[in-house]
């Protein structure tokens, strides 16, 4: 049998003690020890000692009792917490299998924020552990084997996980994606009323006026003032404003309408029980609106020398910088031969529309004092010297762009949730598991 390296040889060497043991081999030099552990299962090309599984349980238990919340029967709490265990290690073998690792620098910054976000030091946290039945060393293996096993999660069924445009469409439409929104509505309404439906004639003229009425709109004329002059409904003397609505309040025959309207624009001729209707968003407010500066971005950049040769490198930007103005060499061209940024110099030193904070802080200050079309440089970052030109700058409100991403990763996390569990079922169904002892009352073997 192979066993797993790392944290799990100290595993495998108590499992090989144990067999020893039980073979009776070298049996007068053990002849007066016992084995301090045993091996509760076998999963793979792992084992689960009884220690595991008893530290486990009274975390659980100490967790359970700190919230206040019933225990269940100790067999049915020790199989469950088995069943865990054995996910556990299935998912932590995959990621063995394809050289998974969490660092230490990781780690540590994990513990950190555990720490904070319970607004704690890492000496009260350690004190917290410790009132859950855990050393320090041994909640920094746990939390690794917790990061190691939702990085498997996240790579096996993250590939699972589709979302399309419309499935944001619709649920941005919805009365959910509107109220996380928190998008309002200055909602605008016109009447054409039918006092009689079974009147073809009155219905029919009532409908060529509404049709005409937002043709008008259509073409440049207020809505308030055709509301005022034209309409029939309540708040036609206010410019037929029915005030400020959340999506979900919003009249059933609008809430659908509304929310695809851009401000001002006139809806198709909608008709109900008691005429015609045109409804418009008068304006809007809250939601995602984010307004920002973009700036579309060439460079080239030359790397810092790792032999520290650096102020060769210096002169030389500078005489590219020179050569740039003097003689109108083509950027884009120079960029391709010279840069040593694989992914925009390729495509000319192209960066695209830049945002504010996409890039570290020394490049978007250049680039934010930078005259459009004037080359700016050489600007020293982490990464080497650049030259820069801002080809164009414009102002762009990027809150759908924000909306829409919060949206697909809602919906993402949604299918995560329903693929894990389909997902987890399988491997465990898949896995070899044989459990060498009774745990909560009942005794397994094979899968």
């Amino acid at each position: 049998m192979a066993f797993l390296t790392g944290h799990k040889t100290n595993r495998a060497l108590t499992l090989i003690t144990a067999l020893l043991l039980a073979l009776g081999v070298a049996a007068n030099a053990q002849a007066n020890r016992q084995p301090l552990d045993r091996v509760i299962a076998v999963v793979e090309d792992d084992v689960i000692l009884q220690s595991e599984l008893e530290s486990r349980v009274r975390t659980i238990q100490s967790r359970l009792n700190a919230q206040g919340t019933q225990m269940p029967p100790a067999g049915v709490l020790e199989q469950r917490v088995l069943e865990q265990l054995v996910l556990d290690s299935v998912q932590l073998q995959m990621a063995e299998r394809v050289g998974m690792r969490v660092s230490d620098t990781e780690l540590n910054d994990t513990m950190r924020n555990i720490a904070q976000r319970n607004e704690m030091t890492l000496q009260q946290f350690e004190r917290a552990l410790a009132s859950e039945g855990l050393t320090f060393q041994q909640a920094r293996e746990q939390i690794r084997q917790e990061m190691l096993v939702s990085r498997v999660q996240q790579q096996q069924v993250g590939q699972r996980i589709r979302v399309t445009d419309r499935e944001v469409d619709n649920y941005l439409r919805s009365a959910e994606g509107q109220d996380r929104s928190g998008v309002e509505h200055l909602l605008g309404h016109i009447l054409v009323s039918v006092s009689n439906f079974n009147n073809r004639d009155e219905v029919a003229a009532a409908q060529a006026k509404a049709e005409s009425l937002r043709q008008q709109i259509l073409e440049g004329e207020d809505f308030r003032q055709v509301a005022v002059a034209e309409s029939d409904g309540r708040n036609a003397l206010e410019g037929g404003e029915l005030g400020w609505r959340r999506s979900e309040q919003l009249p059933s025959l609008a809430a659908n309408v509304i929310p695809q309207l851009s401000v001002g624009q006139p809806s198709e001729v909608l008709q109900s029980g008691s005429g015609f209707h045109i409804v418009t968003p008068l304006d809007r407010r809250g939601g995602a609106a984010r307004e920002v500066e973009q700036n579309r971005v060439r460079h080239i950049l030359l790397a810092a020398d790792p032999a520290g040769d650096n102020e060769a490198v210096e002169a030389r930007i500078r005489e590219l910088k020179e050569q740039l103005e003097a003689d109108g060499a083509a950027f884009g061209a120079l960029a391709r031969e010279l840069s040593d940024d694989p992914g925009s110099g390729a495509d000319g030193g192209r960066l695209g529309w830049v945002n504010p904070g996409e890039m570290v802080p020394e490049f978007e200050e250049a680039v934010q004092g930078a005259a459009v079309g004037e080359i700016t440089g050489p600007v020293r970052t982490q990464f080497g010297w650049h030259l820069l030109r801002v080809e164009e700058r414009r102002t762009r409100d990027i809150g759908q762009d924000i909306q829409r991403n919060e949206a697909r990763q809602t919906l993402q996390q949604r299918q995560f949730e329903l693929e894990l569990e389909n997902w987890l079922n399988e491997i465990r169904a898949e896995a070899y598991v044989e459990v060498k002892a009774v745990v909560g009352g009942m005794m397994s073997t094979g899968r």
